[in-house]
């Protein structure tokens, strides 16, 4: 059993020593831990620090492209190098090593696929008032369009089965922390959550420039990934608000039309046409997407399908080297 952490990184050089020297060195159950730092573009020595600290393997992306990216970078990577359960974790120290434990102790006992550490983020003292609301709020929304109960969506600190990486498709530039938990709830994957411990802060996210900018791009995608996996619901919902206000516009209409001949009130009957034929319009186009998210479906279970193929192939031919 092959675990490999992975470590996103930007420009981390700091911090990332401290990171790699918290992290456990043997596991109950587990019979080889390897290091795999994501260099998503830095501009200082974060590949440098990370061969120098014991980093196994090092992913280099050319351009910064985001943690969304890097994480899939390094999930693609684990899976090529044979990793059984794959965790990853920030490079600024923030989760305690130690309960890596924990965190993979459910997919050991096959309990779980997904697995989020839980920071409690309410009696983190670094977080501000509006910040820790923002983080509630922020999960209660993931766990009602997941269909899942992870308390701390947001939180980096995971691990991963072999089976639930080859299904993961992040297709956000923003985040994958929301999307992979959307997405392993759609596709009913085995989603647990334990507690985790953090440490001292020690840097500022740079995920985020305001409690603002974190909501707007936090809801794009948590809507955007909704949409994806259910276009049909999200339609109805848009369709349906909009042609039961050109109903209600229209039972309007005709009140008055029998009352008082309806003078007056034809900007109405106007408005309730256009309400009605639009919420029928929208609700046609939930049922076109509806029939594209199931081709989507289709490709995905094509691309999971193929990767998994590919690392067979890739065993198969390590092992005839091996033999040869």
């Amino acid at each position: 059993m092959k675990l490999i952490i992975q470590i996103p990184c930007y420009n981390e050089a700091e911090t990332l020593p401290a990171t790699m020297a918290d992290l456990p060195q043997k596991m109950k159950g587990i019979d080889a831990i390897e290091i795999l730092v994501v260099d998503d573009g830095s501009s200082d020595q974060t590949a440098q620090v990370a061969r120098k600290h014991g980093a196994h393997h090092i992913v280099r992306l050319t351009k910064n492209k985001g943690l969304a990216t890097g994480f899939m970078a390094g999930l693609d990577a684990c899976l090529r190098l044979g990793a059984d359960i794959i965790v990853n974790t920030d490079a600024d120290n923030q989760y305690r090593g130690e309960d890596m434990i924990e965190l993979v102790e459910p997919i050991l006992q096959g309990k779980a696929d997904v697995v989020v550490g839980d920071r409690n983020t309410g009696h983190i003292e670094h977080f501000s008032w509006a910040k820790k609301r923002l983080q509630r709020l922020g999960s209660w929304v993931v766990r009602q369009v997941s269909d899942t109960e992870i308390p701390d969506a947001t939180s980096g600190f995971r691990a991963l089965s072999k089976e639930a990486a080859l299904q993961m498709n992040v297709v956000s530039r923003f985040t994958y922390t929301l999307e992979t938990i959307i997405q392993a709830g759609k596709k009913n994957l085995a989603i647990t959550h334990v507690p985790v411990r953090t440490n001292e802060q020690t840097r500022t996210s740079r995920l985020f420039k305001s409690n603002w900018s974190y909501i707007k791009r936090s809801m794009a995608t948590i809507l955007r990934i909704y949409t994806m996996y259910e276009p049909l619901k999200m339609f109805s919902y848009i369709g349906g608000a909009l042609f039961g206000l050109g109903l209600l516009l229209g039972l309007r209409f005709i009140y008055y039309y029998f009352t008082t001949g309806g003078a007056g009130h034809i900007q109405s009957l106007i408005l309730t046409a256009v309400l009605l034929i639009v919420g029928f319009q929208v609700f046609i186009m939930g049922l076109l997407a509806d029939i594209i998210g199931s081709n989507r479906q289709l490709i995905e279970n094509l691309l999971y399908r193929t990767r998994k193929l590919e690392l067979q192939q890739q065993k198969r031919n390590q092992e005839s080297g091996e033999q040869g």
